[in-house]
């Protein structure tokens, strides 16, 4: 099955240059990952801006935010032998993984979902407190009986975890912590409940046993979480042989619940896929990609900041046409667009 994503010609719709640096000291190395949604007659993108300091030759520097919100500037010099700057996105020092960037999430929007830009009157979300040190990134958004929630990954040196804030005007936010402890990320929650119960997939991960697999998980209130499921494993020689991650809020479709997730190998490939889950029970796996719907192909996605990724967590639905906003090479947001039926033609059941 060939690749069937039909690629905006105007791709990267969104690059580092387009949007002014947060603070003094500070450039935009990477824009990417954006959380998608309507509101107010408009399509938004809730967009990761992955930040750091001019770098030099002679060292690698990284900004970290303080637990009172201002921004430490480290410094290490490339040439240190405690240093492991191998992987354009973590660094080891003396044994403490550090990020290379500092994320945070900004608004854009548009009025025909190609075209956007930065409006006024609404706020910049850094990270808050000790839990996000190192940053926020990659959220999902979800319409949930009025109010948006807010699921995105929370980064310090304690670990890379979930918290959630939730809104319904975009201007004021409720913070609700960690919803889920390290290590997890990749949580989407449904836009709707099922039996009058909240689910969410995410993706807890483990060095030693398991893998990086999608779970399920159930709630009463959207806050507390249990009952959790594994739902969805790497497969061996596969696409999706090193790690899966769950996109966006589940699409409601006649056969099941379609979600777009991400997978990779071993070698750091990203493609995306689907899989489909049970209307009444969405722990029951009814059908699966064999081949992904979407791979890096063109320039934009295999050379970047992390060249050969494709990789979403925000899409918009127009009857049977799926509108994915995605991120390319860890540095571009570009869009797509998927017929419905056909991704549920392509599955293997």
């Amino acid at each position: 099955m060939p690749d069937i994503a039909k690629r905006f010609p105007q791709n990267p719709l969104l690059a580092p240059k387009s949007l002014l640096p947060s603070g003094q000291g500070l450039q935009v190395a990477c824009l990417l990952n954006p959380g998608v949604f309507r509101f107010d007659g408009k399509i938004w993108l809730l967009v990761r801006v992955a930040e750091r300091p001019q770098q030099s030759e002679v060292h690698v520097s990284f900004p970290v935010l303080t637990d009172d919100g201002g921004i430490e500037i480290m410094e290490i010099e490339l040439n240190d032998a405690d240093l492991i700057a191998t992987d354009a996105r973590v660094i080891r020092y003396k044994g403490i993984d550090y990020l290379t960037t500092l994320s945070h999430l900004r608004l854009l929007c548009s009025d025909d979902g190609i075209n956007f830009y930065e409006p006024e009157g609404y706020p910049k979300l850094f990270g808050q407190g000790y839990l996000q040190t190192f940053g926020i990134e990659d959220c999902r958004v979800s319409l949930v009986e009025g109010e948006y929630h807010l699921t995105f990954t929370a980064v310090s040196s304690n670990g890379v975890a979930v918290a959630l804030r939730k809104t319904t005007d975009w201007k004021n936010f409720t913070s609700h912590g960690l919803i889920l402890p390290p290590h997890n990320k990749d949580c989407a929650i449904f836009e709707e409940k099922i039996n009058g119960k909240y689910y969410a997939l995410h993706r807890p991960s483990s060095v030693d046993l398991g893998g990086n697999f999608i779970w399920i998980a159930e709630s009463p209130d959207g806050i507390h979480w249990g009952n959790h499921k594994c739902i969805l494993k790497t497969r061996a020689g596969y696409w999706d042989s090193g790690r899966v991650g769950g996109g966006a809020a589940p699409i409601k479709t006649e056969k099941g619940w379609l979600e777009i997730y991400h997978g990779a190998t071993k070698e750091h490939r990203y493609c995306l896929g689907a899989v489909l889950l049970d209307l009444e029970d969405p722990s029951k796996v009814l059908a699966r990609s064999e081949e992904p719907i979407m791979e890096p192909l063109e320039e934009y996605e295999t050379s970047g900041f992390f060249g050969h990724v494709v990789f979403t967590n925000g899409h918009i639905v127009d009857g049977d046409q799926l509108t994915v906003y995605y991120g390319a090479a860890d540095e571009f947001v570009c869009g797509a667009h998927f017929s419905i039926s056909e991704i549920l033609r392509s599955l293997n059941y």
